[in-house]
C-alpha cells in the first residue's frame, strides 16, 4: 500500500484556509456550544457520519474502525456517530446536510462533479488502466487538484479514499455490445457524465438515488444499474438481477470527507489526531478490500448471478468516447488526456 500523499498536503492547507468553525459549529454539540468553546471546556464533540453501504460493506468497517481511531488519539474528546444505509439520506442529500449543518461526514466520489468540475475524473469511463494506475493519479498531481477543488467548490477536506474495483452493469439478461442496450432502462449516479456516455451507447440512464436502486428494479421502473461488486453484493442486487456483465467501464476512488468548518473549527492537536487515524484507517481499509473482494464473485455467483465475460469493452469503449470528449470541458478533457498519460 503506498503511503497517501494528500493527508499532510490537507494538514498544511488548513492554515491557508479560514477557520469557519467558531461559535456556530455545524457539529452536534452536547451543550450546543461551538467546538473551539467544547475544546477549551475539555468537552465531547460529535460527528455525524452518514454515508450509503451496509454494515457488512468495508467502507463501514473502516469508517468504525476510524471512528474508534480518532476517539483514541483525541483521548475521547471527538466522538463519531455512524449513520450506514442511507440513513441520513442519499450521497447529495449527506453532502447538502454537511452544508446545512446536521451532518458531519460523508462518502463520496464522483458525485462531488456537480460542485467541482475536476471531481468528474475521478470516475471517467476507460480512463484508468488498473488499480496501480489508479493509484499514481490519486497520489500525484492530478489527485492534488481533484482535491484542492472538492476542498474550495464543495466545502469538503478529504481525509482517506478507499479505491474501488471496476463498475460493471447489472441486468437480467446478458448485455455484451452496446446494441444489447436498445430500450434498456438503466439508473445511474447524478453525474452527467454518466447520463450522456450510456445514452451514446444507446441505455435509456436515468438518475436515481442509490437508496431507491434496489425498489426500481424490483419493480421494474429500470432494468439495470452500474456499480462495483461489493456494492452490488451489499444491496443484495443479486435478488432482483441476473447478470453481472463485465463491462469494467470505470476504475474509480471514493473520498470520506469532513465538512471544512468542522475539521478548521479544530484546534491543531485535534487536527493531527483526525488526520493521524485517517492515514491509519486508510490501511486498514485497504487491507480489508483486498482480503474480501475475491469472495464477492463467489458469493454473487452463489446466489444466483451469471458473470458475462463475453463483453466487448472496446465496442463499449469506441461507443462512449465522442459522448465522454462532448461532455468534458476542455479543462476536464485536458486532464483526462494527463490522465491517460501517467504511467
Amino acid at each position: 500500500m503506498k503511503k497517501s500523499k494528500f493527508l499532510p498536503a490537507v494538514f498544511a492547507a488548513m492554515f491557508v484556509m479560514s477557520a469557519c468553525g467558531s461559535d456556530e459549529s455545524s457539529s452536534e454539540t452536547e451543550n450546543g456550544s461551538g467546538d473551539s468553546a467544547q475544546e477549551a471546556a475539555g468537552e465531547t464533540i460529535t460527528w455525524k457520519f452518514g454515508h450509503v453501504a451496509a454494515e457488512d460493506h468495508l467502507w463501514h468497517k473502516t469508517a468504525e474502525k476510524f471512528s474508534e481511531l480518532v476517539s483514541e488519539n483525541t483521548d475521547g474528546q471527538i466522538e463519531i456517530k455512524i449513520y450506514p444505509n442511507n440513513q441520513l439520506g442519499g450521497e447529495t442529500d449527506t453532502i447538502n446536510s454537511i452544508k446545512a449543518g446536521s451532518a458531519d461526514l460523508v462518502i463520496s466520489g464522483e458525485t462531488m462533479a456537480n460542485w467541482a468540475p475536476k471531481a468528474a475524473l475521478m470516475a471517467v469511463p476507460y480512463a484508468f488502466k488498473g488499480e496501480d494506475h489508479l493509484v499514481n493519479v490519486i497520489e500525484g498531481d492530478i489527485g492534488q487538484q481533484i482535491e484542492d477543488e472538492i476542498i474550495e467548490k464543495v466545502g469538503l477536506t478529504p481525509l482517506y479514499y478507499h479505491t474501488r474495483a471496476p463498475r460493471n452493469l447489472t441486468s437480467n439478461k446478458a448485455i455484451s455490445t452496446p446494441e444489447d442496450l436498445k430500450n434498456f432502462r438503466m439508473r445511474v449516479p447524478n453525474v452527467p457524465l454518466f447520463l450522456s456516455v450510456w445514452e451514446a451507447a444507446g441505455a435509456r440512464p436515468q438518475v436515481m438515488d442509490f437508496n431507491e436502486v434496489f425498489t426500481g428494479l424490483q419493480q421494474g421502473v429500470i432494468d439495470g444499474q452500474e456499480n462495483p461488486l461489493d456494492l452490488i453484493h451489499s444491496a443484495g442486487f443479486a435478488e432482483v438481477q441476473d447478470y453481472v456483465n463485465e463491462t469494467e467501464h470505470v476504475y474509480s476512488w471514493i473520498y470520506i470527507l469532513v465538512g471544512n468548518e468542522q475539521f478548521n473549527g479544530l484546534s491543531d492537536e485535534l487536527k493531527e489526531g483526525v488526520l493521524t487515524a485517517a492515514k491509519e484507517a486508510q490501511t486498514y481499509g485497504k487491507e480489508l478490500f483486498d482480503a474480501e473482494f475475491e469472495n464477492y464473485r463467489a458469493e454473487l455467483t452463489e446466489k444466483g448471478m451469471n458473470f458475462n465475460s463475453d463483453v466487448d469493452q472496446d465496442a463499449f469503449r469506441e461507443a462512449m468516447m465522442p459522448a465522454i470528449k462532448e461532455s468534458l470541458s476542455e479543462e476536464q478533457y485536458s486532464l483526462y488526456e494527463q490522465i491517460l498519460g501517467v504511467e
